[in-house]
């Protein structure tokens, strides 16, 4: 019988909803799970940020954001799972000016000469509805109003019907900052970088709703842990699994797809599979 981890984060939480296979493939047999092109650039981009907001407030400009990209370039140049993409010299521009652009888009946000910046990239460890939770928070700022917990975002601004169940997130942030540090944040918001803004304040039915749907995906990994039942949701994310050969149901998935044309040319599950791309 699987042992339940010592905590649960938000991305657990997520793989969990989407898959309870790929979550034991993840969580209990502690396979890798490499991060794809977006996962990179969206760290390189965390990282300049972070970098940024540590900066005096008064040498937050465009100027010192360049500098700190070229200086933290390296870092992802040398990663090992960047290495791995294979970019030649044209993609890797590519790659850095998708960054580039990414960093800059905050400006149209907010000037961020103008945020008193509490903390950044914070490791919260606190019990949120009963569950052991463990996060990082990208930014915790001091407003007149209170805290307000921020959450940078490189990829695209969710659809309208989403939004409500993708600020869970940063309200569960909110709900452990609270916990931790025993003082409530006012406010808990996504940055879309190039894409705006979505936020909420932090009232008790916001956190209550939050919170009540990370509970229950606690209880089902209990429950799943407990009878060493882990079930596969198969569709259209198994392209993008990377332990679908693994998985028959998977598999079978992603090869029907592929059979009727509904499997895009860059799955990665085609080379996983050994299915023409």
């Amino acid at each position: 019988m699987p042992a339940l981890p010592r905590s649960f984060s938000v991305s657990a939480a997520g793989t969990w909803s989407q898959c309870p296979r790929r979550w034991r493939f993840r969580y209990i047999e502690k396979r890798a799970d490499p991060p794809g092109e977006p996962a990179l650039l969206g760290t390189f981009v965390h990282r300049v940020l972070e970098l940024l907001c540590a900066e005096p407030a008064d040498s937050r400009d465009l100027d010192r954001a360049r500098s700190l990209a070229a200086g933290a370039w390296p870092e992802t140049a040398e990663d090992p799972d960047y290495v791995a993409l294979g970019h030649d010299a044209n993609a890797q521009r590519q790659f850095k000016w998708r960054g580039w652009t990414a960093i800059q888009a905050l400006w149209q946000i907010e000037d961020p000469a103008d945020v008193e910046v509490r903390a950044t990239e914070a490791k919260v460890e606190a019990t949120v509805g009963g569950v052991p939770f463990f996060g990082v928070v990208d930014r915790l700022d001091a407003e007149a109003e209170g805290l307000a917990v921020t959450d940078y975002k490189t990829g695209k601004a969710p659809r309208p019907g989403d939004v409500p169940k993708s600020l869970d997130q940063v309200l569960l942030y909110a709900a452990a900052v609270e916990d931790h540090l025993g003082e409530r944040p006012a406010k808990a918001r996504l940055y879309y970088l190039g894409s705006g803004v979505h936020q909420a304040e932090v009232t008790d039915s916001g956190l209550d709703g939050a919170v009540e749907r990370f509970a229950e995906a606690w209880a089902g990994v209990g429950r799943a842990c407990a009878n060493d039942d882990f079930p596969p949701d198969t569709g259209p994310l198994c392209g993008w699994c990377p332990y679908v050969a693994d998985c028959p149901e998977g598999g079978a998935e992603v090869r029907n797809r592929a059979a009727r044309g509904r499997l895009r040319d860059d799955a990665p599950a085609r080379v996983l599979l050994g299915l023409p791309t």
